[in-house]
């Protein structure tokens, strides 16, 4: 059964917004007291969170679909919908979140930090919010927004100071059993350890963490063994320790040759594996043939520049001189790493002729326009509703929508899309003087809600409607 997973394809989907709500206010002898319709609630977001109590993602091996709830819709009398619930999940210190190209999105480390994976979507606004003094009685609603949905990958790297490499069988095990107080499985045959194993050692001042990473081969890099999937987890090590057996049975070895190897395929899995400092641990030394084996190796590996220590983790031989060795390493090694500034906050201001939308032209004859706006004010649209659909021609020939449209080429009766091309609105422009609400009136209005008024102010109405902007939902923030 398997108990350890450090890779994992996550499918996440956050929560809908929900939608607003279009109703009027109505009580005894006063049967349209005005627009109550309230919005709907915000859909929950899927969070990342590192748990340092998490050590594994078996439990999104098991169960890789999760989901947000939705936020509720609103509701007369100016009630707003609840906001969807977040959904937060703890994932191991040292998790990369990836996108299915391999692309990096973020490096979890560190207790609590946080990554959204995907957004909830915005809760409709209710006609409450969209009354205006120009648009007195909205008879529509907008629509919330779907939340964001994917797939991610959670790539686990293990957080540690120390990394133990070597062949099968080496002694790594034995080594961070008696230098911490870390369990694992120890046993007279290749591949025992199947899963990284974590112990906290503490040398004088010093506290640092080791990790037993299951044994290399020749051919680690490519895949061969377990190699391929654990080299990941010396990537933030900041020291490598080779274990070295001088007591193998094996007769086509020595700890020399097994040296190469391991640092050959470490040069091939890169990752700046290359520059990390490395300590050399000679062990079994309590077996006699590998005393001498010791012996004999040690002046040559020493002329190669590493500094070398003599161990048995059975006897409890040379442990406290390779304790204190390795902690002066890494005390070294995180002085000297840039010290973390503080988190500053980074304005990108728009470009003054940046208008937020795009309008090209496809080899399909069609204009397509792309945008953050224009594509969120389309998915808000219910168009069942034409006061809905007049809304948004104002709102998109406000922006430039249609001006942009004109410059590029588009003629009456072109072809026009808004969206992404896999879900698209399409429809044939057709272009006008006025925006979509002057040319149907004061669309919104109720006449039974004010009293007439003299022609020479319904005449400035109209012009003040041309120059006026209606209310942006950019503009408006819910409670």
């Amino acid at each position: 059964m398997t108990t350890f997973v450090d890779r994992v394809e996550l499918h996440v989907a956050a929560g809908s917004g929900g939608h607003g709500c279009a109703s009027v206010h109505r009580e005894k002898f006063k049967p349209l007291g005005g627009p109550d319709g309230g919005n709907g609630g915000r859909g929950g977001d899927v969070i990342l969170v590192v748990d340092q109590s998490v050590t594994t993602l078996l439990d999104y091996h098991h169960s890789p679909h999760r989901k947000a709830t939705n936020g509720m819709p609103g509701a007369g009398d100016n009630r707003s919908g609840k906001d969807g619930q977040d959904l937060v999940l703890p994932v191991p210190d040292g998790t990369v979140i990836l996108d299915k190209d391999g692309n990096v999105l973020a490096d979890l480390v560190g207790q609590g930090t946080t990554y959204v994976a995907s957004q909830g979507g915005r809760g409709g606004l209710g006609n409450a919010a969209l009354a205006s003094a120009r648009r007195k009685a909205p008879g529509f609603a907008l629509l919330g927004e779907p939340g964001d949905a994917g797939d991610v990958v959670l790539e686990l790297k293990t957080v540690a100071d120390v990394a133990l490499v070597g062949y099968p069988s080496a002694g790594k095990s034995s080594l961070i059993s008696v230098l911490s107080a870390a369990k694992p499985k120890i046993a007279d045959y290749p591949f025992t350890t199947l899963v990284p194993n974590l112990g906290v050692v503490t040398a004088g001042s010093t506290v640092y963490t080791i990790a037993d990473v299951p044994g290399l081969i020749p051919g680690a890099s490519q895949g061969k063994g377990l190699g391929l999937e654990f080299l990941r987890h010396v990537e933030r090590c900041s020291v490598l320790v080779h274990v070295l057996d001088t007591a193998t049975l094996e007769s086509d070895r020595d700890p020399v040759s097994d040296l190469d190897i391991i640092e050959e395929e470490l040069r091939q899995y890169g990752a700046g594996l290359e520059n990390r400092p490395r300590i050399v641990v000679l062990n079994k030394i309590d077996v006699p043939d590998g005393q001498d084996l010791a012996e004999m190796v040690r002046p040559d590996l020493e002329a190669r520049g590493y500094r070398v220590f003599e161990v048995s983790a059975v006897a409890h031989k040379g442990l406290k001189e390779l304790s204190y060795a390795l902690a002066e390493v890494v005390g070294a090694a995180r002085a000297a790493k840039p010290k973390e500034e503080a988190t500053r906050i980074v304005i990108r201001p728009k470009a003054v002729d940046d208008t937020g939308f795009t309008v090209t032209l496809g080899e399909d004859g069609i204009y397509r326009v792309r945008g953050e706006k224009p594509e969120r004010w389309v998915r808000q649209t219910d168009f069942n509703n034409d006061e809905a659909v007049g809304y948004l021609a104002d709102r998109l020939n406000r922006l430039g929508v249609e001006e942009s449209l004109m410059k590029a080429g588009a003629r009456t009766g072109d072809g026009v899309a808004i969206g992404p091309e896999e879900n698209a609105v399409v429809f044939d422009w057709e272009p006008s003087v006025m925006a979509g609400a002057e040319m149907l009136g004061r669309r919104g209005e109720d006449h039974r809600l004010e009293a007439p008024r003299p022609a020479a102010q319904r005449r400035r109405d109209r012009d003040a409607d041309r120059d006026d902007a209606d209310q942006e939902y950019d503009d408006f923030e819910p409670f």
